[in-house]
C-alpha cells in the first residue's frame, strides 16, 4: 500500500502536465513563450487524450529503481483514469476532486481529495479546464532539443513558495514531440533527492473517449479506506 500511495501521489503531479501548459513569465525569453504558446494551443484543442506510459522512478538511498508501465486517460473537464498494468495491477481515478485507488490484488480503495493529495493544486485546476500554472510554476529555461535532447524540445519548470509551506518539487522538466507538441516525458526532480520519469507514447486525442470508461464504481466486497483530512 505504500508503493501504491507513492506511486498515486507523483502520478497527480505528473498528470496536471497533461493538460495546458502555464504561460511563461515576463521574465521568459520569446522562444519560451512560443514553444508554450504551441503547447497551450495544442492541448486547449484536447478534450480527450489516452495514451501508454512507462514510469522509472529512483528513490533517495537506493541504488536500483523500479519501473511500471500501463495506460492514462483524461478527458475534460475533470475525469482521469491512471492503470498501471505492470509489474502490478493497480488503478487511479480522478473525478473533479475526489480520488480514488485501487489495487484489485488487495481488495481495497485508498479514497481522498486531489487537493489534499496533491504536492500542488495546479494538476486539480487544469483538470477542470481553468488552471494557470504560472501561478505556481516559474519556468526555469527551454531548450530546441538539437543538443543532448534527443531532437525533443523542452521547458524546465520550478515551483514558486506558496506562503509557509516548503515545496515539496524542486523542479520538473518536460519533453515534447516536435511534430505535435505533445508530452513526451516527464521527470519529476523532488527536494527529497527521489527522481521519476514517465514517457509517454501511442498518443490518440479527441477520440470521443466515453466517461463510463473513467468512472469508478466501488466492486461489492471491496473495503474502502477514507484518507484524514489535512486542516
Amino acid at each position: 500500500m505504500r508503493l501504491l500511495l507513492l506511486r498515486g501521489l507523483l502520478f497527480l503531479v505528473i498528470v496536471g502536465f497533461m493538460m495546458p501548459v502555464p504561460g511563461a513569465s515576463a521574465a521568459s525569453v520569446s522562444a519560451v513563450e512560443d514553444l508554450v504558446r504551441k503547447v497551450d494551443a495544442r492541448y486547449a484543442q484536447t478534450q480527450d487524450l489516452q495514451a501508454d506510459f512507462i514510469q522509472e522512478t529512483l528513490l533517495e538511498g537506493f541504488t536500483k529503481g523500479f519501473t511500471s508501465s500501463g495506460r492514462l486517460y483524461i478527458k475534460k473537464p475533470g475525469l482521469l483514469r491512471w492503470d498501471y498494468l505492470h509489474p502490478s495491477e493497480e488503478q487511479i481515478y480522478v473525478a473533479g476532486d475526489q480520488v480514488m485507488m485501487y489495487v484489485p490484488e488487495h481488495q481495497q480503495v485508498v479514497k481522498g481529495a486531489l487537493t489534499q493529495m496533491a504536492a500542488s493544486k495546479g494538476p486539480l485546476a487544469l483538470l477542470q479546464g481553468a488552471g494557470d500554472l504560472s501561478q505556481q510554476f516559474s519556468i526555469l529555461e527551454s531548450a530546441d532539443g538539437s543538443k543532448d535532447g534527443g531532437g525533443f524540445p523542452s521547458l524546465t519548470l520550478a515551483p514558486k513558495p506558496v506562503g509557509h509551506t516548503p515545496p515539496t518539487i524542486k523542479k520538473i522538466v518536460l519533453k515534447l514531440f516536435p511534430d505535435s507538441y505533445f508530452i513526451q516525458g516527464i521527470t519529476v526532480f523532488e527536494v527529497s533527492g527521489n527522481i521519476s520519469r514517465v514517457v509517454f507514447d501511442h498518443i490518440q486525442a479527441n477520440t470521443g473517449l466515453s466517461s463510463s470508461q473513467l468512472t469508478f464504481e466501488v466492486p461489492p466486497g471491496v473495503v474502502v479506506v477514507e484518507l484524514p483530512k489535512l486542516h
